[in-house]
């Protein structure tokens, strides 16, 4: 089932996530709806303060950044209860975007390298490296989870600049072509 995205505004999207255990109800339902609900709305990572659940876990399908002769940098991906255990390299910046903010893209500045620790969809444990657009992936998607969202890394004077812009977003004045809760509308 596809789920509505919660627009820029709502009070979920800066809660900090609770963790999960695997007993929380409907999980598989969850991962597959939030699944469904990324492809329809044309996204590449979904975390759940998006759907309008405060708890840690996101989604990542990386397959879509690559094209046929580079789909194995890519991958398919269940995150629950992620924790950061380092981000290392020299920032580098690439231009942004989110489904909660639609519209707006900006340059962010992320380290290219990550090693976290979480668990997939079947519990099991992981501590795994990542690095260069995946990296960065999970990086905007942690943020998500930990209640901070893209436009946090942009710079106050930017930021003050697309105000307008994103009360806009909050009251539902805005083209999307996927299903969204605005907060003001």
């Amino acid at each position: 089932m596809v789920l509505p995205i919660v627009a820029y505004g709502d009070p979920v999207l800066r809660k900090k996530g609770v963790e999960i255990n695997k007993d929380f109800p409907n999980l598989e339902k969850l991962i597959e709806d939030m699944f469904e609900t990324m492809e329809k709305s044309k996204g590449v990572s979904l975390a759940a303060p998006q759907i309008n659940k405060a708890i840690r876990l996101f989604i990542i399908d990386s397959t879509k950044m690559y094209d046929d002769e580079e789909k194995d940098k890519g991958f398919r991906e269940v995150f629950i209860n992620a924790e950061m255990i380092k981000e290392l390299g020299d920032e580098w910046k690439y231009e942004e975007g989110c489904l909660s903010i639609p519209n707006i893209r900006e340059d962010v500045y992320r380290k290219p390298k990550i090693k976290i620790r979480y668990y997939d969809r079947e519990f099991k444990k992981h501590e795994r490296e990542f690095d260069d657009m995946n990296a960065r992936v999970i990086q905007h998607e942690y943020d998500h989870i930990e209640g901070k969202l893209f436009i946090d890394h942009i710079k106050p004077l930017k930021r003050s600049l697309l105000k307008g812009r994103l009360e806009k977003i909050s009251k539902g004045d805005v083209d999307v072509s996927y299903k969204m809760k605005f907060p003001k509308k």
